[in-house]
């Protein structure tokens, strides 16, 4: 038998990987219930909020979720009703990055198809994140050490530039997108950031640096 070439022994780019678990992930989140999302949801929420930096914190941000994400909206309004202010991410001009102040669920609204909601009121700008006492992410999956496969645009790399340093970051998942680091690592390239804790409906758990 002819020896493969090296290009043929070519391991996937990191890009090229990240592609893949991504279309495999969100096929995988599509077959869920809506009665086990609904489950899930209150599962994040309480898990969530037992958080000491959460029920210390007198601002958190949180991404508004959409359908096939770990559903943020019991969150949220739990949130809004201890009376945390909760900045919600808001695109601007240009796909500008920024922050809205939630104010009640009638409020957010889906101002284009594919986009989460987002709330209608003033633009904040970038720099508003380093308010938050705690950051809540969206991820298509974590690994142990912390790394965190995004949905591609690489939003959430930009914005976490602007938080304050000892503001944790906590990404929602599912129990089966949380893989060991030592034997399944996630891709990761040289501006993805990663984030210091993972919760799934099963409940918390800190990660590496």
């Amino acid at each position: 038998m002819t020896p493969m070439s090296e290009g043929h022994l070519r391991a996937p780019e990191p890009d090229e990987a990240k592609a893949h678990l991504r279309a495999v992930i969100r096929r995988e989140r599509l077959q869920r219930s809506e009665r086990r999302r609904h489950e899930a949801a209150a599962a994040f929420r309480d898990h969530v909020l037992a958080l000491p930096a959460v029920q210390a914190a007198s601002c958190v941000s949180v991404y508004a979720s959409r359908p096939h994400e770990p559903s943020t909206g019991p969150l949220i309004e739990a949130l809004h009703v201890r009376g945390v202010r909760v900045l919600i991410p808001l695109l601007g001009d240009g796909l500008q990055r920024g922050w809205g102040v939630y104010r009640g669920v009638d409020d957010l609204v889906e101002r284009a198809p594919g986009r989460p909601p987002e709330p209608s009121g003033d633009f904040l700008g970038s720099v508003t994140l380093a308010e938050a006492d705690v950051i809540v992410v969206p991820a298509l999956a974590v690994d142990t050490s912390g790394t965190r496969l995004g949905q591609g645009g690489g939003w959430y790399d930009r914005a976490l530039v602007d938080a304050k340093p000892d503001a944790p970051v906590v990404a929602l998942t599912f129990s089966g997108e949380v893989r060991d680091a030592a034997t399944d690592p996630l891709p990761r390239e040289p501006h993805d950031l990663g984030v210091d804790m993972v919760i799934t409906p099963e409940g918390a758990f800190e990660l590496g640096a």
